[in-house]
């Protein structure tokens, strides 16, 4: 029989964990300073007089490096607990990564040959 009061731990839990966010905005907002002005609406530069425009555009290459990175040290994170418990885990595990490195190789190969890992 599914009774509720069972989840009792989980759902006051739930609750709390929900309120916490919403009570620290709400506190940080009663307490906060409201200061608008020409000031606030300038760019921050470590207390250097900002010179020139704040918005200038950067090449998409560096975001395309970056995103390869990314995808690749997450890999990373992937593979490090299934390499320090491989004893543990049986063939299919095995086969499983070995899919997943495939998969990963591939990836690479392509983002080879689309130039996105070439720095020029």
């Amino acid at each position: 029989m599914f009774l509720l009061f069972e989840y009792e731990t989980f759902w006051i839990f739930l609750l709390i964990s929900s309120l916490m966010p919403i009570l620290a905005f709400l506190i940080s907002r009663a307490l906060a300073p409201i200061s608008e002005g020409p000031e606030k609406l300038t760019s921050y530069e470590s207390g250097i007089e900002a010179m020139g425009d704040a918005w200038i555009q950067f090449r998409i290459r560096y975001y395309m490096f970056a995103l390869v990175f990314v995808v690749f040290d997450v890999e990373t994170v992937f593979l490090y607990p299934w390499a320090m418990s491989f004893d543990i885990l049986g063939i299919s595990t095995f086969i499983e990564a070995s899919i997943f490195v495939l998969i990963l190789i591939v990836g690479s190969v392509h983002a080879w040959r689309r130039g996105a890992l070439e720095w020029s």
